[in-house]
């Protein structure tokens, strides 16, 4: 009998219906209970990884403490569980079929011809299992991206279908997300998509188990019962998700549903312990009743889809929740800001972040912002491009160096501030060839980021190839700017802040990706109380 249990989430009828939402509450569910919890996510597309996607593509690229570029959804894992994840936990058809023909090079088929099963299906087992024998986990929950019937996803289908008639009875569940459509015009809730989907999962031989129902209006016992009955799976296996106000309420419902109830049930194992979610209920209360309220610009080049910095959005909801305020993130295309309507954009922040990103466009934009933040005292984060944009707008501004660039938007700039890293100058690829994954900073003692994290040694993970250049520093010091936090091994400039501002930081790092509901990053923390405290300071001054 296997040891470690295995969940599959399957996706029907339309995509982006939040398989990685339910996959994440159920695990948080699991993981309340006692059971050691974990989640991966197959993608069905052929990139290796999404590091080389435009965020438009496929939202925001989520790296790992190992280094691993993978999907936006590891980035809900890990703020649910507050369990890091890892290569291990996303997997795409790039990298399998990569590997098998690898395999095929060597030789290790001994002649035989390679085909889709069972040599790719194969190695998607072998992906699927290695979280659970590795031994550190009981429950381990697999979604599967795409929707079911996509040429893509086939071959996972029938690799789930494999593994849970290997795995035995009781040790694997298809837990199917489907979607219960609301006709106006008919003026009711309509099953049939949801039928389908489900016909075509067992086209591919695969029963679902629990039926999870995205809805925007209540589903009815007389749906939920028919919906049983069509679909062959027991009526408290029919399991409503309906529109909620904030992802974060989504674990409290499927709790309320019985997902968790169900699916231990299915699973075989013990379900006397309720979910101990007493943190997470705190965290809710102290998210939806805020005392105060502070306005962030978010200063970007990919804006228009909110997933492009789902992280950084995220992050503020938890700092916001510690400080007890809301933050209305204003989200502005840097590369509609120009020197002529820079107040009238800007006009209402109370605090300025300027985004990661690649590429010269939009780049001035993001420049301005970092001026109009450091001239007028409100408070700033820049991360990563954000950091670097900080630096150049400093050295044209205050050192005098009109020209001061980074080589990544013109080669042959006079005043490289930012420049390629000597790593990277040799290197022709694309794909998984930055500075990735968590890396060692040393923190000046007295500094404002040495305040904000409250120790001197910290680790953050890294996405970049452009690094600020030390010829410049002791001139960029002496003009105000302090380099505040180093890589200990290579002398890189991790931190750089103005201490004679309110609150100004860079950070070439991206505190983003560890920010969590049970662990804010301090950063974020800081950063929302430094904007909360000069908003109050200047309410009570207009006052006086």
């Amino acid at each position: 009998m296997s040891q470690t249990k295995y969940i599959f989430v399957t996706g029907g009828v339309t995509s982006s219906l939040g398989k990685g939402i339910i996959a994440a509450s159920l695990a948080k569910l699991l993981q309340a209970r006692g059971y050691r919890t974990t989640i991966q996510k197959l993608d069905p597309y052929i990139n290796v990884d999404p590091g080389t996607l435009n965020p438009y593509e496929h939202g925001e690229c989520y790296v790992t403490d190992d280094g691993a570029e993978t999907d936006l959804d590891l980035g809900h894992y890990e703020r649910f569980l507050n369990v890091r994840t890892s290569q291990a936990n996303n997997v795409t058809t790039g990298r399998i079929y990569q590997s098998v023909i690898e395999k095929e090079r060597k030789g290790e088929f001994l002649g035989k011809t390679v085909q889709v099963v069972p040599h790719i299906t194969n190695e998607i087992k072998e992906r699927i299992q290695i979280l659970g024998n590795s031994g550190d986990y009981d429950i381990v929950i697999t979604e599967i991206g795409g929707t079911v019937g996509d040429i893509e996803s086939l071959p996972y289908i029938e690799a789930v279908r494999q593994l849970l008639w290997e795995l035995g009875e009781n040790n694997g569940i298809v837990i199917h997300l489907t979607l219960v459509p609301f006709l106006s015009a008919a003026g009711e809730l309509k099953t049939k998509p949801t039928q389908h989907s489900v016909k075509t999962l067992m086209e591919s031989g695969i029963k679902a188990d629990i039926l999870v129902c995205r809805t925007e209006h209540e589903i009815s016992e007389d749906i939920k019962r028919k919906l049983a009955l069509f679909c062959n799976v027991r009526q408290e296996a029919v399991i409503q998700s309906i529109d909620a106000s904030t992802i974060y309420d989504v674990p409290i419902m499927m709790q309320e549903e019985g997902l968790d109830t169900v699916a231990l049930e299915k699973l075989a194992l013990p379900n006397e312990n309720e979910p101990n979610l007493d943190s997470w209920k705190q965290f809710l209360n102290r998210h939806k009743n805020p005392k105060n309220k502070v306005t962030i610009g978010l200063i970007g080049k990919y804006v228009e889809l909110q997933d492009s910095y789902k992280s950084i959005l995220e992050s503020f909801i938890h700092a916001g929740a510690v400080n007890e305020v809301k933050v209305d993130v204003r989200s502005i295309h840097s590369e509609h800001i120009s020197a002529s309507d820079i107040d009238k954009k800007m006009m209402g922040l109370d605090g300025i972040l300027v985004a990661p990103g690649f590429g010269e466009r939009g780049i001035e934009g993001k420049i301005m912002a970092v001026r109009y933040a450091r001239e007028n005292d409100i408070p700033f984060l820049g991360i990563c491009l954000g950091m670097q944009m900080a630096v150049i707008e400093f050295a044209r501004t205050v050192l005098g160096l009109e020209n001061a660039n980074s080589t990544e938007m013109e080669a042959n700039t006079e005043d490289p501030v930012i420049n390629l890293m000597e790593e990277q100058k040799q290197i022709t690829n694309m794909g998984g060839t930055m500075r990735l994954g968590a890396w060692d900073c040393q923190l000046q003692e007295g500094s404002l980021v040495h305040e904000v994290y409250g120790k001197t040694e910290i680790s953050e993970r890294h996405r970049h190839r452009f690094e600020f250049n030390n010829a410049y520093k002791s001139r960029l010091e002496e003009a105000g700017l302090k380099a505040t936090g180093f890589n200990p091994k290579t002398g890189l400039v991790e931190v750089i802040e103005i201490p004679s501002h309110p609150w100004f930081i860079g950070v070439q790092y991206h505190p983003e990706y560890k920010s969590t509901v049970a662990d804010p990053h301090p950063l974020f923390v800081g950063f929302v109380k430094a904007v909360l405290a000069q908003k109050q300071q200047q309410t009570n001054a207009s006052l006086a």
